[in-house]
């Protein structure tokens, strides 16, 4: 609000609420903090779970950081630009979510205590983004070559990201299969390894072990067929793929047919019946046994297809009839008439199981497949889900090797060389841009600094032994957990991609440069009006957070 000639002028509604300066800048730098000590004790191997409740009483059970921030109904503005960090990671690799958002909340922090010193946010922002870049060449020169062969390191960076989560007791099993499913589905273009994750479809059924899951070299279908008089295996399977309905069209305008004889009804409704008759002569003389059709198949004409041995399934949804086309190397017809045996797609078998009470189709030992299955098991709902969601990151993790062909060890090991040699660096930077750097770099050894309290150990006496074995050379010494020493991470076998450590780098300090820009932060009323506006993180906890249903005083 203005004032002219002593008269108010409103220059925004009435109801609008608005924070300026450093009021603005502590709110949004609280809330961040928040949603990062939210997630922060679920780091590392001995990571603690959260429980969400929302307000219908479903639950989940998870450490994993997306999870987490998606289930939470986050209100304030800053607040959920830390869950599209998090989401940016989930996409970007599939892994690092938690790492990613902690990151986030620790550079805030510490640029906090350098505002208070009078350094402009500014400033800090422009020193942070010298540091990312500094932090992201020294992540070149520290990386390590990985190759579509090293099955071994393959498998390590698989089960690192495995670690501390619900399938930690399988990850040995559930690795291989994760490894197994990635190398089938990649693809080398130009030198490089491109990776379509939507390849790999992952169906879960509990009632069985972990242990128990396996890796279909096809498409799992979670339907059953359309007949019970078709066979419930066909081996040798000719396949059919269709994109149209194999049933009588409708008329595209509405019609009215009077029928005055009944011999003229009965020749109608047998009409219907040969047509259909010749829809299956079609599909059986172009060699197919199996039929699966994107659309609706007729009673009559299924009726027919079991009397000729074939086995059907309607209604494929159409990721799935892609991922057949892949798997099978078949082409999805949108017309019976140009059904030939060249569109047919070829399969070890096609058999109908029952998983978990309910009935699946196995279009399994297809050849070359370009598409596979992974059916994950675990004795209850919580625990499969926790399954997918660990089973997922490793994907991510195996993926993001092969595709930027370089490793770097785990266990806080390269935030702690990166965290060395940027304070080397900022020796070399003038100005008030050189305590944004060192700030930056001790944001980093957080990461290490949270595993050890996860792990119940000491974080400083962690700290100092880290960064004197990183001082005398040893680059990739991090903290075992285990044995709650300093090791070699690399020779230990953790191992992760380093595009986990890059798109961490610079989601987070592109997060955290664009929170401290913000100085003025305007909150329009909502809907209906009426009362007056609350500030976001006013009336609450720092940030104001709106919490699930259930969850109680989680924050």
């Amino acid at each position: 609000m203005a004032q002219l000639g002593g008269q108010p002028i409103f220059v925004m509604s009435e109801d609008a609420a608005r924070q300026t300066g450093r009021d603005a800048q502590e709110n949004n730098i609280d809330a961040c903090k928040t949603v990062a000590n939210a997630v922060r004790t679920t780091l590392g191997p001995h990571g603690m779970d959260k429980m969400m409740v929302d307000s219908i009483g479903d639950l989940v059970v998870t450490n994993d950081g997306v999870t987490i921030l998606e289930e939470m109904e986050l209100e304030h503005p800053a607040a959920k630009m830390m869950v599209e960090v998090a989401k940016t990671q989930d996409e970007e690799v599939g892994d690092g979510t938690t790492t990613s958002v902690v990151l986030s909340g620790e550079l805030l922090k510490n640029a906090e205590e350098l505002i208070d010193q009078d350094v402009h946010p500014t400033v800090i922002a422009k020193g942070y983004r010298q540091a990312q870049e500094r932090a992201l060449e020294i992540l070149d020169e520290l990386g390590e070559e990985v190759t579509f062969d090293d099955e071994d390191s393959l498998k390590k960076v698989a089960q690192t990201t495995m670690t501390g989560k619900g399938a930690e007791n399988a990850k040995e099993y559930l690795s291989g299969l994760a490894l197994d499913a990635v190398r089938q589905v990649a693809e080398e273009v130009d030198g490089e390894y491109r990776i379509d994750q939507d390849l790999i479809k992952v169906e879960k059924k509990q009632g069985a072990s972990v242990e128990e899951s396996e890796l279909v070299q096809g498409v799992i279908i979670d339907k059953e067929k359309v007949h019970p008089n078709m066979p419930d295996k066909v081996e040798d399977a000719n396949i059919a793929l269709l994109n149209t309905p194999v049933e009588v069209q409708e008329t595209e305008t509405d019609a009215e047919i009077q029928v005055t004889d009944p011999q003229k009804l009965q020749q109608f409704v047998d009409q219907e019946e040969e047509t259909l008759k010749e829809m299956v002569d079609q599909i059986k003389d172009a060699g197919a046994n199996v039929v699966l059709a994107q659309k609706g198949i007729d009673d009559i004409a299924q009726h027919y297809m079991a009397k000729e041995g074939i086995f059907a399934i309607r209604r494929v949804k159409k990721s799935d009839m892609e991922n057949l086309a892949k798997a099978t190397d078949a082409n999805i017809v949108t017309s019976l008439k140009d059904l030939s045996e060249d569109d047919l797609g070829e399969a070890g078998d096609v058999a109908s199981r029952s998983v978990g009470g309910d009935d699946m189709t196995f279009v399994q030992d297809c050849e070359n497949a370009k598409s596979v299955s992974l059916l994950l098991r675990g004795g209850t709902e919580h625990v499969v889900d926790e399954v997918e969601r660990a089973m997922e990151d490793a994907i991510g993790g195996v993926s993001s090797a092969l595709r930027t062909g370089t490793i770097v060890g785990g266990g806080g090991a390269t935030e702690v060389e990166l965290a060395r040699q940027l304070k080397d660096y900022s020796e070399s930077v003038g100005g008030r841009e050189q305590l944004a750097i060192t700030a930056f770099a001790e944001a980093l050894e957080t990461v290490p600094r949270t595993l050890a309290e996860n792990a119940g150990l000491d974080p400083i006496d962690v700290l100092v032994d880290l960064r004197s074995k990183h001082e005398s050379g040893e680059k990739w010494a991090g903290i075992d957990v285990s044995s709650g020493k300093s090791e070699d991470l690399f020779r230990e076998d953790v191992l992760e991609p380093i595009q986990i450590k890059t798109q961490a780098l610079q989601s987070a300090s592109e997060a955290a440069e664009l929170i401290l820009r913000i100085d003025d932060v305007i909150s329009a009323s909502g809907e209906g009006g009426g009362g007056e506006p609350e500030m976001p993180g006013g009336g609450g906890a720092p940030g104001g957070m709106g919490g699930m249903g259930g969850m109680g005083g989680m924050m």
